[in-house]
């Protein structure tokens, strides 16, 4: 059983999962294609963090909508690697959406990278679909932009 909830991301097991994405990240791709919010902004008014556990209570997951007017922007998805394939990406991005839904946004919008090949597959799996770079973001070949216009 995984339950998602909204969190404070200032835990050290979220930290260090945190810490986990960013080096993966860092793996794949050079500095200037990596977008990760920092602490303090996933702490920030109009941001959701969720993290998604085990029965246990054991942290499995993260993910966080960014609202931005009346659309909102999906950050910080992350999945522990000995937790994949259990559909926990899905259940924090199912959580994620129900979220922006009830924070009144009418649209979700993403960045993630080419080589991101189970991101990719779940977001369009989920119904997101490409676009071009979209605010704050310039046009990058190492990046994939996309968006999802959310039901009420």
């Amino acid at each position: 059983m995984i339950t998602v909830t909204i969190e404070d991301p200032d835990q050290p097991a979220i930290l260090a999962m945190l810490r986990a994405g960013e080096a993966n990240s860092a793996a794949l791709y050079p500095a200037e294609s990596n977008h990760h919010l920092p602490l303090a902004s996933l702490r920030a008014p109009g941001v959701l963090f969720h993290v998604a556990r085990d029965a246990q209570g054991l942290a499995l997951g993260t993910g966080a909508v960014v609202a931005h007017g009346d659309w909102g922007e999906i950050k910080r998805m992350w999945t522990d690697p000995a937790a994949r394939g259990r559909g926990v990406a899905r259940a924090v991005l199912e959580a994620l959406e129900q979220a922006a839904r009830d924070a009144g946004l009418r649209l979700l919008r993403l960045e993630t990278g080419v080589h991101s090949h189970a991101a990719l597959a779940l977001y369009r799996r989920a119904g997101f679909v490409e676009i071009a770079a979209f605010e704050g973001y310039a046009p990058d070949p190492l990046s994939v932009f996309m968006e999802k216009t959310l039901a009420c």
